[in-house]
């Protein structure tokens, strides 16, 4: 059953590219994942969506540079149940867990994805979990593409993850990463500072946005070159949704394997992506500590038949 109603609150900003567009076409666009384009049109009618603190009707065309707030409340999501999954768990304290995500498991639960994630498979190892106050993503701090392998911190109470949480909202948290990708990259070094977004008609995929996008830092560096592709390590300083994938697509450089940003491998049947480590502080020693995962069986297996091909 579902708990007391909760809060929701959003900030959008029109981009240059959404002008001219109705404002409950764009909200649904928009919020798809939160709410159906009918609510939209209701909440509109309510006074609960405003556009520069002006009350507007559902028909109102957006424009460029426009703050749109929304708000409304909602019940509470149920609680994720609790599965006998295998993890993979690198590291375990009375504050923290490090787990090494295999490609293909959802961190948490979502539409589509209601179980088998990574949070069902937490719930059942670290019963405590079950306590959090957020009962769809307990512990989670950060998350990884269901696709990309690696290094995960998972917060065991709520405060260790408001420790955690401020570390990754103040950029504290190092992150490396490691990608096959595209073509010979010829820098032996560089950095990506492009902003991002959700791209209008394709919810689901992030592109490149000079005008209201959000700030995005990627840097990157050369392990090793191949007769068509470069293994990279990727230090990404925010933590942006698919940032990695998007930023090395918009170099010419898209990670193998990565069918929404790039083509299909026949090599690899995901894009080629490990969270090889995380260094941070610890919530309770207030240390610096370090973590690793090596990388996994198809990525090597990727490694392996480049350096065959020369």
């Amino acid at each position: 059953m579902n708990g007391p109603d909760e809060g929701i609150a959003r900030e959008l900003v029109v981009g240059d590219n959404e002008k001219s567009i109705r404002l409950d076409a764009y909200l649904g666009h928009s919020l798809e994942s939160l709410v159906s384009r009918s609510k939209v049109k209701k909440l509109i009618q309510a006074g609960s969506i405003r556009v520069d603190g002006r009350c507007v009707s559902p028909h109102y065309r957006v424009k460029p540079g426009e703050r749109i707030h929304v708000e409304w409340t909602e019940p509470c999501e149920d609680a994720a149940p609790a599965e006998a999954i295998p993890i993979d768990i690198l590291y375990e304290d009375e504050a923290l867990l490090i787990v090494n995500k295999p490609a293909g498991m959802v961190v948490h639960p979502a539409h589509g994805n209601p179980s088998h994630t990574l949070v069902n498979a937490l719930l059942y190892h670290v019963r405590t979990l079950k306590r959090f106050s957020n009962q769809v993503r307990p512990g989670i701090v950060h998350r990884l593409d269901k696709d990309t392998s690696g290094v995960m911190v998972i917060a065991k109470h709520e405060r260790a993850h408001d420790f955690l949480a401020r570390q990754f909202k103040n950029h504290k948290i190092q992150k490396v990463y490691q990608a096959v990708v595209r073509h010979v990259v010829q820098r032996d070094e560089g950095v990506c500072e492009e902003p991002v977004g959700r791209a209008f008609l394709n919810r689901k995929k992030v592109v490149i946005k000079p005008s209201g996008g959000k700030d995005a830092v990627t840097y990157f560096r050369i392990l090793r070159r191949f007769r068509r592709a470069t293994l990279v390590e990727v230090r990404p300083k925010t933590g942006r949704t698919h940032q990695i994938r998007v930023h090395m697509a918009h170099l010419g450089h898209p990670v193998l394997g990565d069918a929404l940003y790039g083509i299909k491998s026949p090599w690899i049947n995901r894009q080629a992506l490990h969270a090889c480590s995380l260094a941070f502080t610890h919530p309770s020693t207030h240390k610096t500590v370090y973590f690793e995962a090596a990388l996994p069986e198809d990525i090597n297996g990727l490694i392996n038949h480049l350096e065959k091909e020369g």
